[in-house]
């Protein structure tokens, strides 16, 4: 299997608000950029979309380090709240619907031939890879403008 590293960010103004979501993946020496927009979103919808979106383009099934400042997600699956999700018909440990099953579906699907490691690494902290594609989430939520 293909190593390949990922990092992803979500931005949003207002929350809600309008959204822009980035990934950036890497195989030896190649990269592509992804970056899409959502008009009335939620920081956490573009956080996910943007994983959701750099798994789905990956042509074969890969070794992946998903780097992301999103704790929601790399606690997620390092924690194993996603398992309890499911084991409990999606709900969380306080019995309420957990927020964007669509998304966490979407993710899990996209993840299943990959080997996935959610990597959490702090937001504005210097990593010039997380660096950049934050400002390519902020671009992206900017072009609805």
């Amino acid at each position: 299997m293909k190593r390949v590293t990922i990092y992803t960010d979500g931005a949003c103004s207002g929350n809600p608000g309008p959204g822009g979501w980035a990934a950036i993946l890497r195989y030896g020496p190649h990269e592509r950029v992804l970056t899409g927009a959502e008009p009335h979103t939620t920081n956490n919808r573009m956080e996910l979309r943007a994983v959701v979106e750099a798994l789905r383009a990956l042509k074969e099934p890969c070794h992946v380090a998903l780097h992301t400042d999103s704790a929601y997600i790399a606690n997620a699956f390092n924690q194993g709240w996603i398992k309890d999700w499911v084991r409990r018909g999606w709900k969380t440990a306080g019995k309420k619907e957990v927020k964007n099953r669509d998304l966490w579906q979407a993710l899990l699907n996209a993840m299943a031939p990959h080997r996935v490691t959610f990597v959490k690494v702090r937001g504005h902290a210097g990593d010039p890879l997380n660096e950049r594609v934050d400002e390519l989430a902020v671009k992206a939520m900017q072009s609805l403008h």
